[in-house]
């Protein structure tokens, strides 16, 4: 039997997930926000035309094709599906 998710853990856990984001907001370099956004918007981009080449990919697939790892291939997967209208 499947235990299913736990919303309060999840809650929980996306709270300090945000709390993480915002304390390396304030520590963080603006110049090197930066690079990490170019870095992602470029991951994004290449991981839109291997899709577009090969049709849709599992996580693990993907994440080959990249150099990721399977869990930044899903994030990449999951936003580009979002942001696909």
């Amino acid at each position: 039997m499947g235990e299913g998710v736990d919303p309060t853990k999840m809650c929980q856990s996306l709270v300090e997930k945000v709390s993480r984001s915002e304390q390396l907001m304030a520590i963080a370099e603006p110049g090197l926000l930066v690079l990490f956004e170019d870095w992602l918007e470029e991951l994004e981009s290449e991981a839109g035309s291997i899709l577009e080449k090969h049709g849709e990919l599992t996580p693990q697939q993907l994440a080959e094709k990249l150099g990721l790892s399977v869990r930044g291939a899903s994030f990449l997967l999951t936003k580009l599906k979002q942001s696909t209208p």
